[in-house]
């Protein structure tokens, strides 16, 4: 997901159109335009810009997302 607000150590992640919130205390350095892993609500990952949009295209492409 991608990190479309910040509040730390609250935030709100975007994908497909669809926002959730999310907490951030188990990453550092996070800011608005990363792109994380995200479970339970948590970000559990940072993840880099090329990585993310290549496993989105995956995703997208096996229909998952």
């Amino acid at each position: 997901m991608k990190l479309v607000e910040l509040n730390w150590p609250d935030g709100k992640a975007e994908l497909g159109g669809v926002k959730r919130d999310v907490r951030l205390d188990l990453l550092e350095d996070v800011k608005v335009g990363d792109y994380v892993i995200v479970h339970a609500g948590y970000a559990i990952q940072k993840l880099d810009e090329e990585e993310a949009l290549e496993t989105l295209k995956i995703l997208k492409e096996a229909r998952i997302i």
